[in-house]
């Protein structure tokens, strides 16, 4: 991924944050990756580390139509995803998608309440709307609108031992190529 392409990113979540009156803490850690796959316009998410704590996380992203969070899971952190801005698309799996059927039954919370989905759901999430996922539950998402917000508060956060994802070449950070002098440093840097 390109610095600039980063650049870009931190750009426009900015201005997105700004547009809809989000005002970020004074020295957010900021995380802006492509998920080492080198196509950032389509498996691609800018984060924003809001606070982290050894209890809990919270974190505000930002995604484009197009770019997809690919699916993965959590062993230990419960997150809940939540649409802060825009509409988000979120599909859900009981288990690795990849080695469960299609509708096969799971369990998670939307808003609050308990329900049981089937494998391959995919929930739509309006403003204020939010789905909390248990450690195991697969999950991807991404914007069905051209932009979106989206907020997390979870348990405490370990990206590097505690993200599973379906897809082997998915890493958690970007390789960045250096073609211009960054805006903002980043979690990976």
């Amino acid at each position: 991924m390109k610095r600039s392409e980063i650049n870009g990113a931190y750009r426009q979540a900015c201005n997105c944050f700004a547009a809809n009156g989000w005002s970020l803490p004074p020295n957010p850690r900021w995380d802006i990756t492509d998920f080492g796959l080198g196509r950032f316009n389509e498996v691609g998410l800018t984060l924003v580390n809001l606070t982290e704590q050894a209890e809990y996380c919270e974190k505000l992203m930002y995604a484009r139509r197009g770019q997809v969070t690919p699916p993965h899971a959590h062993r230990v952190k419960k997150e809940d995803i939540i649409c802060r801005c825009g509409r988000l698309i979120v599909e859900l799996w009981a288990d690795r998608p990849d080695r469960v059927e299609a509708g096969t039954p799971g369990v998670a919370l939307r808003n609050g309440a308990e329900f049981t989905f089937a494998s391959g759901a995919r929930l739509t999430l309006a403003p204020g709307e939010r789905v909390t996922m248990i450690p195991g539950v697969y999950h991807s998402f991404w914007p069905e609108t051209d932009e979106c917000i989206i907020g997390e508060v979870s348990t405490a956060n370990d990206d590097q031992n505690d993200n599973f994802f379906v897809d082997p070449d998915v890493g958690r950070y970007s390789n960045i190529e250096e073609d211009e002098v960054p805006a903002v440093a980043l979690l990976s840097d």
